[in-house]
């Protein structure tokens, strides 16, 4: 009889290839991988094989979180069938995600889920590092809000899905939306995981802030240099927080100069401007310091145009999939079809009803999703969940509702304006705000925050990513072993 097979799959992020996790797979294969005590339920130990996805890599991230999922799926297939032909017996899974592959990851459980695929193997653990749970967010800054604006469109679908302007629901909502959504598939394929965690970083990730990556809707350490906050390291597995102690709220926040001031050029002494890898000694230093005023816009000029070039690709290969036939089993397909027999369903149940009924009952049947090309058109008489997000908005706004309570003078009557967050703290929309609720709610939830400082952007270091080319890399090195470590076998 052939031995038993626990397969771990791992899902680099955005603009990623399968190197970037070179460490994450030596690493739980340095632990795990020649094990020799243990058994598992069939009275053998599982052998460890680890599967570093392939096919969603460099441009193909632009595709979306679903065509990611669907392409990651077809290699877990593929993975499983030759575990199988070769006389073994595939009886465990686990997944790991990177960054946007942790969205990937949350997409593929939910595809495997369907394919009943977890009757037969038993899933373990699920993991991420520093993941957008709940969306890349927007900060009260220019720039964030330049990122916002434009991110979509530069980064295809899977910007739209990251900033949660996709209608990937048949009935209006976003992709991140319904996979936190208790109801779904996708939600119900991560609470079969015995064993669930995520691994933030605290600060200094730029990329992938601490409330989307800890799904929080504050951020505690926003201030953590100015207010007194105590930070207590795991011993063994530091950069990891053992324990920490939230400093002052009312402490005073240091200002932040105005982008391209004075006091904005003088912020980045003592810290050196250039990364590592643009560093030289003099007299090239100073070559170079005469030259940004060139470099950076041309490089700022190159940069958008090869992303515009990259996301005009992906808007093209989109549609070719969209149109292959073949695909039309794929669960974006199939939930888009069921939510439309669902929703003509339930237009029939409400019809005849008050337009608050109807409100109601449609947002009762929000079954599942379909990409925003494959949408329905609701009947008249029903107001669909996408009108009734209007209504609702424009309620906040100030708007009249029929049936709205009014002063008296036809004037709605406003609820006081929550007070504008300070600028290190998020502007969560209350999309966000559910999104965070649901997923906490998640059963066996652990949360691992990291805390990389000084550094410039923490993202890279929580994994390892490239430690031959930037050795400042393997200051995430704790991080990696405390997953490994804690990786149920």
């Amino acid at each position: 009889m052939g031995s038993n097979v626990h397969l771990l799959v791992l899902i680099h992020g955005m603009w990623g290839n399968p190197t970037n996790l070179a460490e994450l797979d030596r690493i739980v294969t340095e632990v795990h991988g020649k094990r020799e005590a243990g058994t598992d339920d069939d009275g053998e130990t599982p052998q460890l094989e680890v599967l570093v996805a392939q096919t969603n890599r460099d441009e193909s991230t632009y595709d979306g979180i679903d065509w990611g999922g669907e392409r990651i799926a077809e290699e877990v297939d593929a993975k499983a069938k030759e575990i199988e032909s070769s006389g073994r017996k595939l009886t465990k899974f686990s997944v790991t995600g990177y960054s946007l592959g942790g969205l990937l990851a949350r997409y593929l459980v939910g595809i495997l889920h369907q394919r009943r695929f977890f009757d037969e193997v038993q899933p373990v653990n699920f993991n991420t590092f520093a993941t957008p749970h709940i969306g890349l967010l927007r900060y009260p800054s220019f720039i964030s809000g330049v990122w916002a604006r434009f991110g979509p469109t530069f980064l295809s679908r899977t910007g739209e899905q990251f900033y949660g302007v996709d209608h990937w629901s048949a009935t209006g909502r976003s992709l991140l939306e319904v996979l936190a959504d208790k109801d779904r598939i996708f939600y119900q394929a991560l609470c079969l995981f015995p064993n669930i965690a995520i691994y933030a970083n605290a600060v200094n990730d730029i990329t992938v802030p601490y409330c989307t990556s800890g799904i929080d809707t504050y951020d505690h350490f926003a201030n953590h240099e100015f207010n007194g906050m105590d930070i207590e390291f795991d011993p063994v597995y530091e950069p990891l927080i053992k324990h920490y102690t939230p400093g002052e709220l009312s402490a005073p926040m240091k200002p932040k100069p105005r982008v391209f001031s004075i006091k904005w050029f003088k912020s980045f002494q003592p810290s050196r401007i250039l990364p590592p890898f643009l560093q030289f000694r003099f007299p090239i230093n100073l070559v170079i310091y005469a030259l940004i005023p060139i470099l950076v816009p041309t490089f700022i000029i190159l940069a958008t145009i090869r992303i515009s070039l990259s996301a005009r690709s992906s808007r093209a290969r989109i549609r070719l999939m969209e149109k292959d036939e073949s695909r039309h089993t794929k669960l974006v397909n199939i939930f888009a079809n069921l939510e439309r027999d669902m929703e003509t369903a339930v237009a029939e149940m409400i019809e005849g009803r008050d337009p608050q009924a109807a409100i109601l009952g449609a947002d009762s049947a929000n079954v599942s999703a379909g990409p925003s090309s494959r949408e329905s058109t609701p009947p008249p008489s029903t107001m669909s969940s996408t009108t009734k997000s209007a209504v609702m908005e424009s309620v906040a706004e100030g708007a009249s509702v029929p049936g709205s309570p009014t002063n008296g003078e036809g004037k709605l009557c406003r609820k006081k304006r929550a007070p504008k967050p300070p600028p290190s703290q998020p502007l969560l929309t209350p999309r966000q705000h559910a999104m965070v609720l649901s997923l906490n709610a998640l059963p066996r939830l652990k949360k691992h925050l990291v805390f990389i400082h000084p550094v410039r952007n923490a993202h890279a270091p929580i994994v390892c990513r490239d430690v031959k080319r930037f050795p400042a890399h393997t200051r995430g090195e704790g991080v990696v072993r405390h997953w490994a470590d804690h990786f149920e076998l």
